[in-house]
């Protein structure tokens, strides 16, 4: 007979303890800690059944020979892209993402579109009538896509053996259970068990797995953090529900960089690509207003032109407010200190409102420069100069240091029209023979910058 016993599970990462505590003294979350059922089966000691004897084997690193993955092709620039170059076989990847956010019709839009792969759908929260009226709305219909609506992983394990997928989709994880685990579906143990077993069978059959996974008030993935260990990528699906843009970012990735993002502007009829971000981040009627300045940034590989914009005023309160909007907060104040105490404008008594147009949350320092041209702006009520952008990193003693792949920059800023660019003093050392037909100033500090920008 299983003898059963009550555990308290930490919902953050994994933990257990045999009574309630209020701190997780493993992660050191407050209040994580949920009462769970665990039956413990009675273990028998013996070998493993299965398991080959040269999958034991010890190897010397120089004698294993390594080899390119085998990777799909979604046939979607955006999503290969932050995949690493596509979806690797036998790779468990996970999607997460808000409600209503998109994921369901990002991964049903791709399978959609894929002419003779066999995927086999999975959904523990839709029924076939609602995923069909959602498939009618897309532009691409596969008729290789199989639905097949259960939370019971055994199950789900079952109908993959006989159907042989080469593409297996779990919509979501946090509804699937297992029968081995006496827990209810979406806490600690069962996704940690049906995340683990899942991962398994990819590994075995060399099918790549997609799972769809909630996430909690903070923002972060749902459930144990084993969870985003076990799976060889994290993808999150970023962007507000009430406008049209979304992000694709890449969390964590055995097959890929990290730095990669992929746009998408949501429509009735599914997710549209966004190939060229700059001309859907940029205002077309800002000429002739304050406050707003033109950076030249690069998420990942591909550079892109972003709109900053800029509102100073006069503090109502005591306390001045500080606000940013896609941006660091405290990079902001830093800047905001630069330009107190090394170019002489006083903004203590000023409230600085910022925001990075188009919903992107960017990290380049190359964007130093727009920033505090866009503070500035605002605070003199000048705009800044027309067809002008800009890239440069600022120090404290408010210098204008070189960023990495200027080259780059300078021909997205081309492309889109402009005529005047702001770089580094020096950033173009080494490349005598590049040639651009864009007008460029170089600027050694903040100062040189401002008297380019507002002659």
């Amino acid at each position: 007979m299983a003898k059963a016993k009550t555990v308290y599970v930490c919902t953050n990462c994994g933990a257990d303890s045999p009574k309630w505590i209020g701190k997780c003294p493993v992660c050191g979350e407050w209040n994580t800690y949920v009462e769970q059922v665990v039956v413990k089966e009675p273990t028998v000691r013996h070998t493993i059944p299965g398991l080959k004897q040269e999958g034991m084997r010890i190897q010397l690193l120089r004698d294993i020979t390594s080899q390119e993955e085998v990777r799909v092709d979604l046939l979607d620039s955006e999503f290969n892209r932050v995949l690493g170059g596509g979806l690797v076989k036998g790779s468990l990847v996970l999607i997460g993402g808000e409600p209503g956010i998109g994921k369901s019709t990002l991964v049903l839009q791709t399978v959609l579109g894929l002419e003779g792969l066999k995927t086999l759908y999975v959904s523990g929260e839709e029924s076939a009538q609602q995923l069909k009226l959602r498939a009618d709305r897309l532009p691409h219909q596969n008729g290789d896509c199989l639905i097949y609506c259960e939370t019971n992983l055994e199950q789900i394990l079952v109908q993959a053996q006989n159907v042989q997928p080469d593409l297996l989709i779990v919509d979501s994880i946090q509804t699937i259970f297992s029968e081995s685990v006496e827990s209810s579906p979406g806490s600690v143990s069962q996704i940690r068990e049906c995340s683990a077993t899942i991962l398994k069978y990819a590994k075995e059959s060399g099918v790549p797995v997609l799972l769809i996974g909630h996430i909690n008030k903070e923002g972060t993935i749902a459930g144990p953090k084993v969870l985003e260990h076990i799976v060889d990528t994290v993808l999150q699906f970023e962007g507000d529900q009430h406008y049209m843009y979304r992000i694709l970012r890449s969390i964590k990735n055995r097959f890929g960089s990290t730095s990669e993002l992929g746009i998408y502007e949501m429509r009735q009829n599914g997710l549209r690509i966004v190939s060229n971000p700059s001309e859907l981040l940029l205002t077309q009627n800002h000429e002739g207003l304050s406050g707003v300045a033109i950076s030249a940034a690069i998420e990942g590989v591909r550079p892109f032109l972003i709109e900053t914009q800029a509102l100073v005023s006069s503090a109502v309160y005591g306390t001045p407010q500080r606000s940013a909007t896609g941006f660091d907060i405290r990079r902001m104040n830093m800047l905001l200190a630069v330009l107190e105490k090394r170019a002489g404008f006083k903004l203590i008594q000023k409230d600085v409102f910022l925001n990075i147009a188009g919903g992107l949350r960017v990290n380049d320092p190359a964007i130093d420069l727009a920033v505090i041209a866009a503070v500035l702006s605002s605070n003199l009520d000048i705009p800044v100069e027309p067809n002008s952008c800009m890239a440069g990193e600022v120090g404290l003693s408010g210098e204008i240091r070189p960023v990495n792949r200027i080259e780059q920059r300078i021909r997205e800023a081309q492309k889109l029209g402009f005529s005047r660019m702001i770089i580094p003093y020096n950033n173009l050392n080494g490349m005598e023979n590049f040639k651009s037909e864009i007008q460029l100033f170089q600027a050694r500090k903040v100062e040189e910058a401002f008297k380019i920008l507002f002659r």
